[in-house]
C-alpha cells in the first residue's frame, strides 16, 4: 500500500505542474478583462474570515467589509482603470495607463486558499505604497498582464514610430521626386548652354 501511494503521488504531480504552467502562460483575453466590473464572491468570504481575527471589533469591521464588497465597482477602459466603493462616503480612484510605473501581485495564505490575490498598482505619485489595490479577482495574473500591456503600449515609442511610418515614407518619396526633377532641369540647362560655350570658345580662338 505505501508503494502504491508513492506511485500515485508521483503520477499526479506532473499533471498539477502542467496545469499550473498552462494557466500562467494562457493568453490574456482583453475583452474579458474589459468586462470585469465586480469582485468575485469569494472576496466576501475572505472579508468575513478576516473580520473574525479580532473578535471585539466584529460588530464594527464586518458591516464595513460587507458594504465595501457590495459597493465595490471596477471599470477597465482603453485609457485607464477606475475603482469605487462606499455608501455614505463614496471613494473613487482613477488611474490612466500612462501613469502606471509598476504592478505587483500579493496574497496571503487565506487568499491563496480561496484562489484570490491583490494586484497592486503603483504610479509616479511619490508614494511608496500602491495607489490602487485591485482585489477580488480570480484572474489576477490576466489583469496584471493586461495592465502591463496597456502601460507598455502607452509608453513604448515604437508604437509612435510605426504610426508615423506611412507619413515618413510619403515624405521621402516626395523629396526623391523633387530631387529627380531638379537634376533633370540642371541636365537640360547644361545641354542648352553647351552650344553657347562652344561658340564662345571658337570666337576666342579667332
Amino acid at each position: 500500500m505505501p508503494v502504491f501511494n508513492r506511485f500515485s503521488f508521483q503520477c499526479c504531480r506532473p499533471t498539477v505542474q502542467l496545469s499550473w504552467l498552462c494557466s500562467v502562460n494562457s493568453p490574456t483575453d482583453e475583452a474579458a478583462i474589459l468586462a470585469l466590473e465586480r469582485p468575485h464572491r469569494d472576496l466576501l468570504t475572505y472579508y468575513m474570515l478576516s473580520g473574525l481575527v479580532i473578535p471585539p471589533l466584529i460588530p464594527v469591521i464586518l458591516p464595513y467589509l460587507y458594504f465595501r464588497y457590495h459597493t465595490m465597482r471596477y471599470k477597465f477602459t482603453e485609457e485607464g482603470i477606475s475603482m469605487s466603493w462606499g455608501i455614505l462616503f463614496r471613494r473613487e480612484i482613477i488611474i490612466n495607463y500612462a501613469r502606471i510605473q509598476d504592478i505587483h501581485i500579493r496574497s496571503n495564505l487565506v487568499e491563496r486558499w480561496l484562489g484570490l490575490a491583490k494586484v497592486l498598482v503603483q504610479t509616479a505619485s511619490g508614494n511608496s505604497s500602491a495607489e490602487m489595490t485591485l482585489e477580488g479577482f480570480k484572474e489576477y495574473e490576466a489583469v496584471r498582464n493586461f495592465l502591463y500591456s496597456k502601460m507598455r503600449g502607452v509608453k513604448d515609442p515604437a508604437h509612435k514610430s510605426v504610426a508615423l511610418a506611412p507619413v515618413t515614407n510619403t515624405h521621402d518619396a516626395e523629396l526623391a521626386a523633387a530631387l529627380r526633377e531638379v537634376a533633370h532641369e540642371l541636365r537640360e540647362t547644361r545641354l542648352a548652354l553647351q552650344p553657347r560655350l562652344a561658340r564662345t570658345k571658337d570666337a576666342d580662338h579667332v
